[in-house]
């Protein structure tokens, strides 16, 4: 079956995970700071933390900004709901600002609107959709006139760059850059996420917030009488100095991350090169129209959307999907917008216009197999089977 979405594993990954478990730390060992120092080489960042999943690090990163109650945090309606629901772990309100119907990312305009109506905006979490950057400039311009930290969810977009050419993640626009490596992501180490930041506080507060809170590094000892005897630092001894959360990650999927890390480039390129080929295949479709074309060279292309008049073709989005499912083929629809689900509009309720955009979206939306192990006779048979029931 050609899910949406897939990871490559070859014998290099293995064997990097087997020499951890044959004679390395399985956890708190070496390979996290190894995978943290390559993953900001690679980023362009002054620092990494390594964290347990794509959503811890949302969370710590929300913290280590300082939101809290009475404080509220602008992210995208479309979008996996990790990235309103760490609003909501740090004890903050989430708010959203609508997309642009071409970009599908969140629009700097209508989030100094936003800020300007709700006031007390504390955080800006952009969301890079499908691997493609947001307008960080004008974002950045937006976050400094309200005084708002900018956290990127760039969990799609690892191995993409802005505009100006430099990598997402390197922080250039925001205080902090949020990254997934689940198994459908750019690459992954099973589960498991990463904050990078270029701001040194921002680490360490990282740094404590990742492992229960506990003083990290050289961070000073709240009671030194109880840490030191005669001068000496006694090994044992640690405070938990603030509550933290145990969102640690193993040596082994650091050790997976390290060795997926060398393939990156060589994913990024072949994530490219299929999703141009769609692009060129689809670019008549007289029922369905492609997105973010324009992006394609800069994005990490973690997915391949199609917006589709299910009208015009005669079957329902259900009826597609199962028909592709029978040629092997499995489709995908993303996101349902977050104020849509049953949670937020309890909690949360916004009105429908408000993210109108992101709603009229979702009701096209079916995302295509792309990934880099799809094969030249994979591809030709997504793309005709979507000439076939959409074109």
């Amino acid at each position: 079956m050609l899910h949406y979405g897939r990871h490559w594993l070859d014998d290099d990954d293995i064997q990097a995970v087997v020499n951890v478990l044959k004679s390395g730390p399985l956890t708190q060992g070496p390979k996290i700071g190894e995978c943290e120092a390559k993953f900001s080489e690679y980023v362009g960042s002054r620092f990494a933390v390594a964290v347990s999943n794509g959503t811890g690090a949302l969370h710590i990163a929300c913290l280590a900004a300082g939101i809290g109650p009475g404080d509220i945090a602008i992210t995208s309606p479309n979008t996996f709901v990790a990235s309103a629901n760490c609003v909501i772990y740090a004890g903050s309100r989430p708010a959203f600002s609508d997309i642009d119907p071409v970009t599908l990312n969140i629009k700097p305009e209508t989030i100094e609107k936003e800020c300007k109506r709700l006031g007390n905006v504390k955080a800006i979490i952009p969301v890079h959709f499908a691997g493609m950057s947001c307008e960080m400039p004008k974002i950045r311009n937006v976050a400094q006139k309200v005084g708002a930290t900018i956290i990127e969810d760039a969990c799609h977009a690892l191995g993409g760059s802005y505009s100006d050419g430099s990598r997402i993640g390197s922080c250039r626009f925001s205080q902090m850059t949020v990254f997934s490596l689940h198994p459908v992501k750019s690459i992954t180490s099973g589960e498991g996420g990463v904050v990078t930041t270029n701001d040194e506080k921002l680490y360490r507060q990282l740094l404590r917030l990742r492992g229960h809170g506990i003083n990290k590094l050289d961070d000073p000892y709240i009671h030194p009488e109880e840490a030191y005897t005669e001068g000496k630092r006694n090994d044992w001894y640690y405070e938990m100095q603030q509550l933290g959360f145990n969102y640690r990650i193993s040596d082994i999927q650091c050790a997976l991350a390290i060795a997926q890390l060398d393939k990156l480039d060589k994913f990024i390129a072949q994530r490219r090169e299929i999703a141009g080929i769609y692009d060129r295949e689809f670019k008549t479709l007289k029922h369905a129209k492609r997105t973010q074309v324009a992006g394609r060279n800069d994005s990490a292309n973690h997915l391949y959307v199609l917006r589709v008049d299910y009208d015009a073709i005669g079957l329902s989005r259900r009826q597609l999907f199962e028909v592709l499912a029978a040629r092997g083929i499995v489709g995908h629809a993303h996101y349902i917008p977050v104020p849509m689900h049953p949670y937020y509009r309890t909690h949360y309720p916004v009105p429908p216009e408000n993210y109108a955009q992101a709603l009229a979206y979702y009701r096209e939306a079916f995302s295509l197999p792309l990934y880099p192990s799809l094969s030249d006779k994979d591809v030709t048979a997504v793309v005709k089977a979507v000439w076939e029931l959409i074109g």
